[in-house]
């Protein structure tokens, strides 16, 4: 009888573990901290942005308590899959590369990339990669390592002009006012928002249009996830679509945007 009651006892405790360790569990999600107006450490240590107003927001509809991981962009992906956490909301644009790797969410919304260079440098880029393979020819270019900007500066321009790579995109702009580089390539909006804005990019302008084309650029900005994590992605998808419809996304990107940054 004794025997028994232990192992009812036994039973109880670990049946009441599993239900604390299930009510005190937390999405534990990847953010840079680097990447200014989606995702920037303030002078108090805490993390802002609108990468992180829609962490935030996700959590909240999904009702799950979240855990904010900084993370530099090099280890992103290589963090998710050794479990450091479970997703990754840091502008990350979906594609067919990194989709080998990890599963996606549907897009949180849309950016384009451009070319910036200081003021009457006289160079004026397009999209003809031939034309400007001429122009760009010795150049210092400056990208973020590891990014869709770097993949397609080194696919299309290697072989004519000297690429710089850099952990941040913060450490881009400063060699570039530093005169350290000729012309720096990144996703436009922290182009605009993070450094044209700003009083450290006012004597540089946008040289190019925005480039798109999906098979650098992908189709859109998601929430990467583990591939095994089938039902995280689900109630991720389930949530963008929920803040969208509540109002809630609108009420967020007024915050950092005057345009519609979803895209079509």
């Amino acid at each position: 009888m004794k025997q028994k009651i232990l192992r009812i006892a036994l039973v109880a405790t670990v049946l009441a573990a599993g239900i604390f360790a299930q009510a005190s569990a937390e999405i534990r999600i990847a953010v840079e901290g680097a990447y200014p107006p989606f995702s920037m450490v303030t002078s108090d240590g805490s993390v802002q942005g609108f990468d992180i107003d829609i962490t935030k927001a996700l959590c909240k509809k999904m009702k799950e308590k979240c855990e904010l991981v900084i993370q530099d962009w090099d280890g992103m992906i290589p963090g998710l899959l050794a479990r450091k956490y479970d997703a990754i909301i840091a502008s990350m644009s979906i594609t067919e590369d990194r989709k080998k790797k990890v599963n996606f969410s549907d897009k949180y919304y849309s950016t384009t990339a451009s070319f910036v260079a200081k003021k009457n440098s006289g160079l004026t880029l397009t999209k003809n990669v031939a034309n400007n393979k001429r122009k760009l020819t010795g150049k210092n270019i400056g990208v973020q390592q590891g990014t869709v900007s770097d993949k397609y500066i080194s696919d299309n321009y290697q072989d004519v002009a000297d690429i710089k790579r850099y952990i941040k995109q913060e450490e881009v702009y400063l060699d570039l006012t530093s005169g350290r580089l000729d012309v720096i390539f990144a996703d436009t909006i922290p182009l605009e928002d993070g450094f044209l804005s700003k009083s450290n990019g006012s004597d540089y302008e946008f040289i190019s249009p925005g480039f798109d084309d999906k098979q650098w650029f992908g189709d859109g900005i998601g929430i990467a996830i583990r591939k095994k994590d089938t039902k995280l992605l689900k109630r991720f998808n389930k949530a963008i679509v929920s803040i969208r419809r509540d109002g809630s996304y609108d009420r967020i990107q007024k915050n950092y945007f005057k345009f519609d940054i979803f895209g079509n």
